[in-house]
């Protein structure tokens, strides 16, 4: 008697055009996906087409958006591997509805509608309330710091990048050699010590640069150009009323607010290298006039203050000198990233936020690039409240945990005096032995009998098991330990599409759990 087998015939075609909807079981991930995409609102994605049908077919947008929030949770990000998978792979097959979207189209599709996306945020936070998974507890805030796609090698000085722009304008040796004769010829131009000059200097090589571009591609639309910096205004009561007077407060306060306007206005991060060479240059020289105001405000201060008794401030300020060309580096593959210190050493690239409930569910997720945590806790809150409000979810968290990195007495008093949420906050490391000598004060003593005593421990104890293991899982089991896009628009896009697969993972596994599957 012949073996006998079950053969793979795969040259017989299909008697019937096949259905896609016996592809998968009922409860896969890519069908809940397909659902939850469907209760959203998408309104800003169709106002972005035309509405008489003009124009090459575009594919439809919730098509695409359950394409990107697949792709995020199966831990697939390159445009590439996600056209890849529409070829070969089943699920994404079922959610395209066998089509095929080439990997530009994914891309320019997630750049043009980053916002868009971004704000689904609060779509799939809403999608967890309905399912009863954001409950009143307490809510955890952390950090962790991930790489951006550049290198730390490239953080150029002033003076590297006015050599590298300069070295573009000159033609041949002969012509450096009979400008600078006997000099060294590595000197900056009399032209580059001077703000004004500096200005006009990178005004002109943009406009160069642009018309060169118009040129090469006179079909192509322009880039987007760099915002101007905001004008300094800084308030002598807000920043005297908080009890810090001396110069270095006016100083931080005058780069917060440029740090502010650069969110709030971001630059377009050009793939020419020549593009970022003059942003990088105007980021340094933006510090270097907002470091010249904050001065100038702090002296005018100090001249014109008076007490209640008519007496000027005490202390003697030393005038401050200027220095005549900008100092500090600036990453000229993504200038937005910053170097932030981890336990090994330092990465260049941005510290991700996100406040964290106890059903693992991501209330909200932010990036900044500042390089700890000090300054976090308030902007955290806030952006909690407000997914909270764009999500029409009524309540508040019952407390904050964070560790010790957020230990900033200032916002700790916003959020209890006017949010109204405890907080709690551990004056000292977990891994310190004795307390800090610099916090023994009435309120670090208070904050460490409350973290001590029982019903305290169990609060603060639970911040272990719901922020940390969404880390764990996010950098171990799903490989993100590096941003692919460049610009802080762009990363805040990327981090939050990463927290909105989580959630609907979470919430996946949830139904399932709920039907018994």
């Amino acid at each position: 008697m012949a073996q006998n087998f079950i053969e793979g015939c795969r040259e017989q075609g299909f008697l019937l055009p096949p259905d896609v909807r016996e592809w998968l079981p009922a409860d896969h991930l890519a069908w809940f996906v397909i659902e939850a995409v469907a209760e959203m609102d998408l309104a800003a994605f169709y106002a972005a087409y035309r509405a008489d049908g003009h124009g090459r077919a575009a594919y439809e947008p919730s098509l695409m958006v359950a394409l990107v929030l697949y792709a995020f949770a199966t831990a697939v990000r390159s445009s590439r591997a996600i056209e890849r998978h529409c070829r070969q792979d089943v699920a994404y097959r079922v959610i395209t509805g066998n089509l095929v979207p080439d990997h530009a189209t994914i891309a320019r599709f997630i750049d043009r509608h980053q916002r868009a996306l971004a704000a689904l945020f609060s779509e799939v936070l809403k999608l967890c309330d309905e399912a009863e998974l954001v409950k009143p507890g307490v809510v955890s805030i952390d950090g962790t710091r991930i790489a951006g796609n550049c290198s730390p090698e490239v953080n150029y000085c002033f003076e590297q990048i006015a050599s590298e722009v300069i070295a573009t304008t000159r033609a041949t040796d002969e012509a450096e050699d009979e400008e600078f004769g006997a000099a060294r010829g590595d000197e900056l131009p009399e032209q580059l010590r001077t703000p004004e000059g500096r200005r006009e200097y990178f005004r002109r090589a943009r406009e160069r640069r642009r018309r060169e571009q118009q040129s090469l591609e006179p079909a192509g639309e322009p880039e987007a150009e760099a915002s101007e910096e905001v004008p300094l205004r800084l308030d002598a009561e807000e920043i005297v009323g908080r009890g810090r007077q001396g110069r270095d407060a006016w100083l931080r306060e005058g780069k917060r607010r440029l740090e502010q306007h650069r969110w709030d206005s971001p630059d377009p991060i050009s793939r020419a290298r020549e593009e970022r060479l003059l942003l990088a240059a105007e980021r340094l020289e933006s510090e270097l006039e907002v470091e010249r105001r904050a001065n100038e405000a702090y002296e005018h201060y100090r001249a014109t203050a008076r007490d209640r008794l008519g007496r000027r401030p005490g202390g003697r300020a030393e005038p401050h000198r200027t220095p005549e060309v900008p100092q500090g580096k600036v990453n000229i593959t993504d200038p937005d990233s910053k170097p932030i210190p981890v336990g090994f050493g330092f990465v260049q690239g941005y510290n991700a936020q996100t406040a964290v409930n106890e059903q693992q569910i991501v209330l909200a997720a932010e990036i900044t690039n500042a390089s700890t945590d000090f300054s976090q806790l308030d902007p955290m809150v806030s952006a909690n409240i407000d997914e909270f409000e764009r999500a029409g979810i009524r309540q508040l968290p019952e407390a904050v945990a964070a560790d010790a990195g957020y230990w900033n007495e200032q916002q700790m008093d916003e959020i209890v005096a006017n949010k109204h949420i405890p907080v709690l906050v551990a004056p000292d490391k977990g891994s310190r032995a004795t307390p800090k000598r610099w916090l023994n004060g009435g309120r670090a003593r208070w904050m460490r009998a409350v973290l001590a005593s029982e019903h305290g421990r169990e609060r603060y104890g639970k911040r272990k098991q719901t922020v940390e293991p969404l880390y764990g899982d996010t950098k171990h089991n799903k490989g993100f330990i590096r941003f692919r896009r460049r610009g802080r628009t762009k990363v805040r896009t990327e981090f939050r599409l990463l927290m909105m697969a989580h959630n609907l993972t979470k919430l996946h596994r949830h139904q399932m759990a709920t039907v018994g599957v």
